[in-house]
């Protein structure tokens, strides 16, 4: 389970859907002035090189943050993604990428406060690093996420997005997925809860949002890519998803403008594809 490093993915198009889902998550939280929390279960190193080490091996972002870079017909809620990581890369050629953590950061405010755990002893490490001038704002964890989450819900100011995006390397992940939330929601029935998953041809990914479907939830919005066709041997990931308890209002609107564009941009053959399900339970 420990082998996982995301820098061999970082910017490829699962971390945009997942990202520009998580900017717009956060800009509607920041919309009151009340403070909220950033709770992230699987932080990872926090930011990444493109042009050195594990991310030119396989170079995914090439694939994903560098197809949108030089895009002059952005949709709007896109094109605030993308300026984000702009910010990272001052002088315009993409040679960083931030992860989940630090595109967070730069959306809260002074009065909200950043709680990530990351497993990975190396990667914890470069957490820790990237985020040791913010002090008490942002406090940083060694630890399974799905383990500790329960001690921090509720949060003091009742507001919160969860974000739960482990590897996935072992499949009892899956499993971990559904219990966290379930014991979550449980103790914070309100809260923002985004769970980003990989499409595979496997049983445990194509079951997972069937089963985050029957949480006790007054609205969930599932949202998902796939890029290519999945390969004929049934291995690798194709595309991803993004899965949301108690979504903005607004989402399923950016989405459905958004998604299009994804697939025209992002799609590398004529099987890619979006699917955009969304529900209101009025019981």
């Amino acid at each position: 389970m420990l082998s996982y490093r995301h820098a061999f993915h970082a910017g490829n198009h699962a971390d945009v859907l997942k990202h520009f889902v998580e900017v717009q998550l956060l800009r509607y939280l920041a919309q009151k002035d009340k403070p909220f929390w950033y709770i992230d279960t699987h932080a990872g190193a926090g930011c990444y090189s493109l042009d050195t080490g594990y991310a030119i091996q396989n170079a995914e972002y090439e694939s994903g943050i560098a197809r949108l870079w030089q895009q002059s017909d952005l949709p709007g809620p896109l094109a605030e993604y993308v300026a984000l990581v702009k910010k990272f890369n001052p002088d315009g050629e993409l040679k960083l990428y931030p992860g989940s953590p630090l595109i967070a950061l730069e959306l809260l405010r002074e009065q909200d406060k950043m709680r990530l755990f990351e497993l990975h002893t190396s990667d914890s490490e470069i957490l820790q690093e990237n985020f040791a001038a913010y002090g008490s704002k942002v406090l940083i964890q060694t630890a399974d996420g799905f383990g500790a989450l329960k001690a921090l819900l509720p949060p003091p100011p009742r507001r919160a997005l969860i974000l739960i995006d482990p590897p996935y390397e072992d499949k009892k992940d899956y499993q971990r997925v559904v219990t966290a939330l379930g014991e979550g929601l449980k103790r914070f029935s309100n809260g923002v809860y985004a769970v980003w998953y990989p499409l595979l041809q496997r049983a445990e990914a194509m079951q997972l949002p069937d089963r985050l479907k029957q949480l006790p939830v007054k609205s969930w919005l599932h949202a998902s890519l796939s890029v290519q066709s999945p390969s004929e041997d049934g291995f690798g990931m194709h595309g991803s998803g993004m899965f949301i308890l108690n979504p903005p209002w607004t989402l399923h609107d950016e989405l459905k403008e958004v998604m299009p564009y994804l697939v025209k941009v992002l799609g590398q053959d004529s099987n890619a594809r979006f699917d955009l399900e969304y529900k209101e339970n009025k019981d």
